[in-house]
């Protein structure tokens, strides 16, 4: 059953008092100066607060309040709240009146974003954290937008479609993303707590696109297809013990990674032809008696491929078991070196050890169903990719969204041209590529070559030189076959030998984004 409508009228109210002051992401780090806000994006809010003593100002007391978690005098919260009133505000569960003082009762805070649609900005009410309630997390507990939200929303790719699915919407901050590019998205999560923070977001911000339900994985979706599919899921292993806490935000009730399978497995039947899936996920490797082991990345593609789904797996990060149960205990507010801690830890290291598990991986997924053409092709021409890349990137993972639907373009077009066809093109060097030589000391000729890319996934691309000569002169004015002709006659190269060569590299190079096809350049 569905959470209750939010009451529009006093949202709407909230919204102007929120407007009126000017309750913005650049006017709170001009409020406490850019010292304190980097503090707060460390978990320390003092900074904040010492600059704000004293200033029952309409701004300094909303941010008080809802971004710091400190309560309000009642004068100052009654101001703040002009048009909601503090009835108002009780009633939409922003806060409570205790004696004089008015206590927050959520976190309520801006956030800007840029995307392809161009920026925007929006005001994100979740739970208040262990820092503001001084205890740890309730189970039930609503995350806001951190890291991963954040990652997950840059990689989305924003082609403009007809549907999307959101599942596992959390505080619905990617169902607002996907709203911008989507006509229609649905929002589902097994949270009753977390639809209901997903419905005042979508109010509060005049989001009118997104259909809300409630219920576990697909269920709620049964039957229905969709063009897209974004989940940040509860994908944390957690040791099914006694004692040990399950957070509806994090712990999808699974043992192991069996929630990522699931979600994977489960996605074939809920997108259209072509319908594409993107998602965060954790996956186990695990030992074997004959002490090979078996690789994480490897199974997420075994799960894609028992689906009949193409896959690309991203790891961005791989712990071993102490590292990955200390970062998931601290999350959930439990203090290194308490008892409980210790406690907590133990459990999760006796569960990895008793299933045989040495490490587990993080990262991302896409995952893109199959068109009836695609079907009839040979299973190596399939998309079927694993890579460890752990570049560091911009704040999220900001225009990956874009880099990734140039990317799966190229790996269409290069799957279906033969390499005469790929010779035939016109290709252009990547704006954001340089190249790196090293010399040994005293030798005129570089001893290494690598390509690096700016964007992206800022890979690197280790090339002999004659490579080197090839991309560099892809201006798009030349075909491929051209350059490798004029290259191999001025390295004195065996032309049909360095074609060959070429063309393998090139294929990977177009798919990793150094090289681009130049517009109508395409043979065949």
């Amino acid at each position: 059953m569905d959470a209750p409508l939010v009451d529009r009228f006093r949202v709407d109210l909230l919204r102007a008092d929120l407007t009126a002051a000017r309750f913005t992401v650049d006017a709170l780090g001009a409020l406490w100066g850019s010292e304190a806000d980097a503090a707060i994006e460390r978990g320390n809010r003092l900074p904040a607060l010492r600059s704000l003593a004293g200033d029952d100002g309409v701004l300094a007391t909303l941010a008080t309040m809802f971004v710091l978690g400190m309560p309000a005098s009642r004068g100052a919260a009654e101001r703040a709240l002009a048009n909601t009133t503090l009835t108002g505000a009780i009633a939409l569960g922003l806060c409570e009146v205790r004696d004089a003082e008015v206590v927050p009762l959520l976190d309520l805070r801006p956030y800007d974003f840029l995307d392809e649609q161009g920026a925007g900005s929006w005001w994100i009410a979740s739970d208040l954290g262990e820092l503001a309630t001084g205890r740890a997390l309730r189970t039930d507990h609503v995350l806001g937008i951190g890291g991963a939200s954040l990652t997950l929303s840059g990689l989305l790719i924003p082609d403009p479609v007809a549907s999307v699915l959101d599942l596992g919407t959390g505080c619905g901050i990617q169902a607002l993303h996907a709203s911008r590019w989507a006509a229609r998205v649905v929002a589902t999560d097994i949270s009753e707590r977390a639809i209901e923070f997903a419905r005042l977001n979508a109010a509060l911000n005049g989001i009118a696109n997104i259909e809300f339900r409630l219920g576990n994985l697909f269920e709620p979706v049964a039957g229905e297809r969709f063009d897209r599919i974004v989940s940040n899921p509860p994908f944390v292993i957690t040791p099914r013990a006694p004692g040990v806490p399950e957070y509806e935000y994090r712990d999808g009730g699974m043992v192991g990674d069996a929630l990522v399978e699931a979600v994977i497995t489960g996605a074939r039947q809920h997108l259209v032809p072509g319908g594409i899936a993107q998602l965060l996920g954790n996956w186990e490797y695990l030992a074997e008696p004959a002490g090979q082991g078996t690789d994480g990345m490897q199974r997420a593609l075994g799960w894609a491929d028992d689906a009949g789904l193409d896959a690309w797996i991203i790891e961005r990060d791989r712990q071993d078991p102490a590292q990955y149960a200390e970062t998931w205990i601290r999350d959930g507010g439990t203090r290194a070196g308490s008892h409980e801690f210790e406690r907590l830890c133990g459990a999760w290291l006796d569960d990895f050890e008793k299933r045989g598990v040495t490490g587990v991986g993080f990262g991302y997924v896409l995952l893109r169903h199959p068109t009836s053409s695609d079907r009839t092709r040979e299973r190596t021409s399939r998309l079927r990719r694993a890579e460890r890349l752990d570049a560091p990137l911009g704040r999220g993972a900001a225009g990956l969204g874009t880099h990734l639907a140039t990317a799966l373009a190229a790996v269409d077009w290069q799957a279906s041209r033969t390499d005469a066809e790929v010779l035939a093109a016109r290709l252009r060097v990547a704006g954001d590529v340089t190249e790196e030589r090293s010399h040994w000391p005293g030798e005129a000729d570089p001893s290494v070559l690598v390509l690096r890319q700016g964007g992206g996934f800022r890979r690197e691309f280790r090339v002999g030189t004659a490579l080197a000569a090839i991309v560099g002169a892809s201006d798009g004015e030349l075909s491929l076959g051209a350059i490798v002709t004029a290259v191999a006659d001025l390295l004195e190269l065996d032309v049909a030998e360095l074609e060959r060569d070429t063309v393998a590299e090139v294929r990977e190079l177009l798919v990793d984004g150094f090289l681009h096809l130049e517009f109508g350049a395409s043979a065949g």
